[in-house]
């Protein structure tokens, strides 16, 4: 899959099947859209390509505005969501910078300078609340009586339904923030998942509750920045990690700004994913988990994040924690066997 950052490049296809989206957590129903995006390329023999923003239009606004209770909260980093998309079958994605002169922008030259211009649009596929152009005065019927004049397709998808749950990623992000991972789950498709380069940080955890034969063998943890100050998911999580060998290794995760520690550190003031994976493999040695990129599936929430007193209740506190996905795993270990026996008989 090819990425451009705006649409002004050579390589870019010179024709397409094209739908445009933030396409935030790349749920079912993105995916379902996808699907009919491959095939209606595939048919008139153009590479499949998906437009979306960064930042967020909404990012801009609030920033824009000074409100940043306006901002959504965010599912996905562009990396992962360029990773989904890929998994998905697309052939390139636009990425295009959301700005003044873009919000200004009218539909009638959003349509002829991006979409006919700038990607050469074969076929325009959108959703059912599709809306474009400065106040978001474009919508479906404008594109539609373009497409007829300029010699391209329009279509409109309706909404994806799940057990009766129309899937979207306002559903997606209201499940994040209660920690229902398992609707979360459903809505996805997959796991909720979280990768990247794993980073250094104060090396503190390693040195919490370390023993006295091994110093620097307590909660080691492998650090993610998620690139987004506003993360749909907080607190603490059973997780898995995946990337680092040749199974996933269970563990438990800090996902958040870490309120017990000091916000001066190496990572202060930005959003971690902190993950203590219960079996550290040997082979990564003391150092050697940085700058590898690895996956963090969250598979259940423990609690919100906690503000401890001191060291010693914040090592008491990652020890329960590590009990407690412990347990969790040891009581889904035993469904399975269970099924397993059902499934028998």
């Amino acid at each position: 899959m090819k990425v451009f950052r705006g649409f002004h490049h050579p390589d870019l296809a010179p024709a397409c099947a094209l739908t445009i989206g933030n396409f935030d957590g790349v749920h079912r129903g993105h995916q379902a859209m996808l699907a009919l995006l491959r095939s209606e390329a595939a048919h008139r023999g153009v590479p499949s390509c998906v437009m979306t923003f960064e930042p967020h239009p909404r990012d801009h606004f609030a920033k824009a505005l000074n409100k940043p209770d306006w901002a959504p909260a965010r599912i996905a980093t562009l990396r992962d969501k360029l990773q989904e998309l890929e998994r998905c079958g697309v052939n390139q994605v636009v990425v295009l910078p959301f700005s003044a002169s873009l919000a200004r922008q009218s539909p009638q030259d959003f349509i002829q300078q991006v979409l006919v211009q700038g990607l050469g649009v074969r076929y325009v596929l959108v959703g059912d609340d599709f809306r474009f152009g400065a106040q978001r005065s474009g919508d479906y019927a404008m594109l539609d009586a373009a497409g007829q004049r300029l010699g391209f397709d329009v279509a409109r998808m309706n909404s994806y339904e799940v057990r009766g749950l129309r899937v979207s990623s306002s559903a997606v992000r209201e499940a994040l923030s209660q920690g229902r991972l398992q609707e979360a789950s459903a809505l996805l498709g997959r796991p909720y998942s979280i990768s990247g380069h794993v980073v250094h940080g104060r090396k503190l955890g390693r040195e919490l509750a370390a023993t006295a034969e091994g110093a620097g063998d307590g909660f080691r943890t492998l650090n993610l920045r998620f690139a987004h100050w506003k993360p749909a998911a907080s607190g603490i999580f059973v997780v898995e990690v995946h990337g680092l060998g040749n199974r996933g290794l269970p563990g438990v995760a800090n996902l958040g700004i870490r309120p017990s520690l000091d916000p001066n550190d190496v990572n202060g003031g930005r959003v971690l994913l902190e993950t203590h994976a219960f079996d550290w493999p040997a082979h990564l040695g003391a150092e050697g988990g940085y700058g590898k990129i690895i996956q963090v599936d969250l598979l259940h929430k423990l609690h919100d994040e906690l503000k401890y007193d001191g060291l010693d209740a914040l090592t008491k506190g990652i020890a329960k924690d590590c009990d407690d996905a412990q347990a969790w795993f040891a009581s889904r270990h035993g469904e399975t066997s269970r099924q397993t026996t059902r499934d028998r008989i």
